[in-house]
């Protein structure tokens, strides 16, 4: 209403001014052409005089007639920046009377929250309502009435748009646009009629729409969108087509809406038509590659019931063989010649390849902090060549497979004037790839942690990874350096060396009371044997030093002896009760029996075998094998790696340990994913060294292993000495077993702590889901999982409490995970139930980590 009062004011100031033209001209002062000596613009504002001068059909020095000023004058309103225009004459200087329309110097919109207000601001933007811009009210209304049929294609009838316009000092306005949304009609129900072959339910099924239902307040599928039903009307016909009813048609669809416009009914009517089959299939065209191997990539075939999905994907397969070929532009159409008598339908694929096309330049963008030779030397598509869709696809996953982005993708441009050259252009975004400079953090299960570290995947943007780090923990000081370069040579081959010292104190991290005190040096290689597969060898050197303290369980040492200041000792009570106080369930012996310090009959611990402290030459080989399509979080693909590292003999200890490690991820939908994982571990001792090191045992619980349970904590547990040195206050009065200084009058050392043992089974069934209300999923992973797992010993110790391998005693749990890639590492949270947990397991329900993902 609006728009059409504005702009039939417009006419009518249009028409008053032919009218006093043509009086004018009429007049005897106009009954004669005259030579315009100056021009004179008055009104003008925010608009150049220039500008008008630019418009005008006519110039000072022209001779001038009525038919020449109408012709001006409709010039200047054809601009859209005046509201009036009136033309006279002074003498022979030609006067312009103008009245400039409003300029706009603020837009705001208050109400709106199902479509997002810079979306609204861009939309009037292109309509030419902005700020800085002339008002044009007719568009303002065309935009309101265009704004309220967006709302209703989404369903809410009831919304309504207001626009305001303000008038502001120097001719300017402001625009107010108040939109009250509504609400979303619902669905009550979705009838289809016309078929006979399939049901209502079977149909519907596919639908995204949905009638109310129980969980309709959650889900939100019973909510009208015009988009939505269209899109369902698409899947209807695919679904006909795709089982072979080719002459199926949509004959109409109504949708109805309640008159409080809060409930909608919707009807489809359709023609089903019957089923077809396939009675030939064959190639024709141009065929620059041997029909048989096209042939290969038609998986429509006679005999087949006739599906429209398996002859779109035959022309991608055919069309990106060719591609691969070189002919980067080559269109495949399958043609169908239906036989209404037989009801069978002959295919016919057309093959047009197009020119062979080559790649002129290949070209990066997005990368702010990686380097352009990182990306390019990912590439197997190279310029100058045939352009291989295969290999430009190629480039795109090995960049993706990085670990450095997160997206990349690629366009494939044709060169402008040429018919054979494209450009390959690769855009990426990138994302946190590690750390630089000093931290503070917290992890579960290993505390407070301090430290000053480089830790990049990607150091300086060479693709170089690079660690170099001191960090104090509760349970651990390191000082390390590692440097890898993937492209130590121009194929491929990487080369690394590390260097490291480390003391750590295993009791505070769930594992058996014992130190070790580290350092050594390492270098590696790796080589690739396929595209996806690499060999890796290493070859370095350890020194470690076990410390063990005056109460070492007794797998590492079974010789306690007496500690110093030690007076006396108990035993225990063998005629005491089960009730009876402590004090008497233990004798105190004056003095010290060396004796009844030494260790039991028998091998003794690990200590007591082969010392304390080894020089252990170290040589390892792995195979890995990848094709994730990232190298964080990925979500298709696989992975897996089978290493084997040994001590070689020369070393203090001989032993070896082989290990596996696989995932596998399963795309469900777009949305949905599963993700399997298994490890398996297995070492020992061979030569002089009869039990693999027990500091080299593996452990089992907590985050990458069995969630629920706390960390290192399942499988074999360790056993306590059977006695220990006691010593007694001077005065006589306090006695008891001594450690850190504190008195205990029963042996405070009696636990048995997680020992680990030589075999590990870990597996895991993950159901990863998009996060809800978050909009880049791309660094955020949450899943449902199941965990199994557990380790175990094949050579136990004597009276250990100890796990031979069985998978009847695998440990499982099942609960929730999240994962997010920040700027100081992944920061990872899970919330697991242990399923069957054992006697002596440690449970923890909430877990935590910064630095390591599930």
């Amino acid at each position: 209403m609006l728009g059409e009062l504005v702009y039939n004011m417009a006419y009518l100031k249009k028409s008053s001014i032919a009218a006093a033209l043509a009086a004018v001209i009429s007049a005897p002062t106009w009954a004669e052409q005259f030579v315009v000596s100056d021009i004179r613009v008055e009104g003008l504002q925010r608009i150049s005089a220039g500008s008008v001068f630019a418009t005008l059909p006519l110039s000072v020095s022209d001779n001038v007639d009525s038919e020449l000023l109408r012709h001006s004058a409709k010039m200047l309103f054809a601009t859209g920046n005046f509201d009036d225009i009136q033309i006279g004459r002074d003498g022979d200087v030609l006067v312009l009377q103008v009245v400039e329309r409003p300029s706009i110097s603020d837009i705001s919109i208050e109400g709106n929250k199902a479509i997002d207000t810079d979306a609204l601001l861009e939309g009037l933007k292109g309509a030419g309502l902005a700020e800085g811009k002339v008002l044009k009210r007719s568009t303002l209304e065309g935009m309101r009435l265009e704004l309220q049929r967006q709302y209703v294609s989404q369903g809410r009838y009831d919304a309504t748009i207001e626009t305001e316009v303000q008038q502001e000092p120097r001719n300017r306005v402001s625009v107010h646009i108040n939109v009250n949304e509504g609400s979303v009609a619902r669905i009550s129900h979705i009838n289809i009629v016309g078929n006979t072959v399939y049901s209502n339910e079977e149909l519907l099924d596919n639908f995204t729409l949905q009638s109310s239902g129980m969980f309709s307040w959650i889900s939100g599928d019973d909510k009208y969108s015009k988009e939505k039903l269209q899109g369902d009307i698409e899947t209807l016909q695919s679904y006909y087509l795709d089982r072979g009813y080719i002459n199926y048609r949509l004959e109409s669809s109504q949708v109805s809406i309640t008159p409080d416009r809060k409930s909608v009914y919707i009807t489809i009517n359709v023609d089903e038509g019957d089923e077809y089959t396939v009675d030939d299939v064959e190639l024709s065209g141009d065929l620059v590659i041997p029909a048989e191997e096209l042939n290969k990539f038609l998986i429509v075939q006679k005999g087949q019931v006739f599906s429209q999905a398996l002859v779109t994907r035959s022309e991608e397969y055919v069309t990106q063989r060719l591609g691969n070929a070189g002919y980067t532009f080559a269109k495949v159409r399958g043609i169908t010649d239906i036989n209404e008598k037989d009801k069978t339908v002959s295919l016919k694929f057309f093959v047009d390849p197009g020119k062979r096309a080559y790649v002129r330049r290949i070209s990066f963008s997005g990368n702010t902090k990686t380097k352009d030779e990182v990306l390019r030397r990912e590439m197997r598509q190279m310029e100058a060549s045939a352009a291989s869709t295969a290999k430009i696809e190629q480039g795109r996953h090995k960049l993706e497979q990085l670990g450095f982005f997160k997206g990349v993708t690629v366009d494939t441009k044709p060169v402008p004037g040429s018919d054979d050259l494209v450009d390959v252009a690769y855009s990426v975004e990138e994302q946190p790839s590690g750390s630089i400079g000093a931290s503070i953090g917290y992890a579960q299960g290993t505390g407070m942690i301090l430290g000053a570290n480089v830790q990049q995947n990607n150091f300086m943007g060479t693709g170089n990874r690079v660690g170099v780090g001191v960090n104090f923990s509760s349970y651990q000081r390191t000082a390390s350096y590692s440097y890898v370069n993937p492209y130590y040579t121009e194929d491929q081959v990487s080369r690394g060396f590390s260097v490291y010292y480390r003391e750590t104190n295993l009791e505070e991290i769930n594992v058996a009371s014992y130190s070790t005190n580290s350092y050594g040096a390492s270098m590696n290689f790796g080589y690739p044997i396929k595209e996806n597969e690499r060999l890796g060898f290493s070859l370095g050197y350890q020194n470690t030093h076990i410390t063990t303290g005056d109460y070492a369980v007794q797998e590492i040492t079974r010789s306690p002896g007496a500690i110093d200041g030690t007076n006396g000792y108990w035993t225990p009570n063998p005629d005491a009760s089960d009730d009876a106080p402590d004090e008497d369930k233990y004798i105190w012996h004056d003095g010290v029996d060396d004796a009844y310090f030494q260790p039991d009959e028998g091998p003794g611990g690990f200590v007591d075998l082969y010392g304390d402290q080894y020089d252990l030459f170290k040589m390892s080989a792995s195979w890995s094998q990848s094709t994730l399509n990232r190298g964080q979080l990925a979500t298709r693909g696989h992975s897996q790696s089978l290493s084997v590292d040994v001590a070689v003999p020369g070393s203090d200890l001989q032993y070896y340990k082989i290990s596996y490690n696989g995932q596998y991820f399963v795309p469900l939908s777009k949305t949905f994913t599963l993700r399997f994982r298994g490890e398996l571990g297995y070492g020992d001792g061979y030569g002089s060294t009869e039990h693999l090191p027990f500091f080299e045992n593996y452990y089992a619980g907590g985050f990458g292993s069995v969630r629920g349970f706390k960390n290192n904590t399942l499988g074999p547990r360790s056993t306590p000495a059977q006695q220990y040195a006691v010593t007694c206050s001077e005065d006589g009065k306090q006695c008891g077993y001594l450690k850190d200084g504190e008195y205990y009058t029963s042996n405070p050392l009696d636990d048995d702590d997680p020992f680990g043992g030589n075999v590990l089974v870990e597996g895991s069934m993950e159901l990863i889901f998009p996060a809800p209300f978050v909009k880049d999923k791309r660094s955020l992973r949450t899943a449902f999982f199941i965990d199994a797992g557990n380790v175990y010993s094949t050579d136990c110790y004597e009276g250990q409490n100890c796990l031979e391998p069985d998978l009847a005693e695998l440990r499982y749990s099942a609960g929730v995970g999240l994962t997010w890639i920040t700027g100081f590492g992944p920061l990872t949270f899970s919330l697991a139930k242990p399923l069957n947990e054992g006697e002596d397991d440690d449970t923890e329900v909430f877990q935590f980590s910064l630095g390591q993902s599930f």
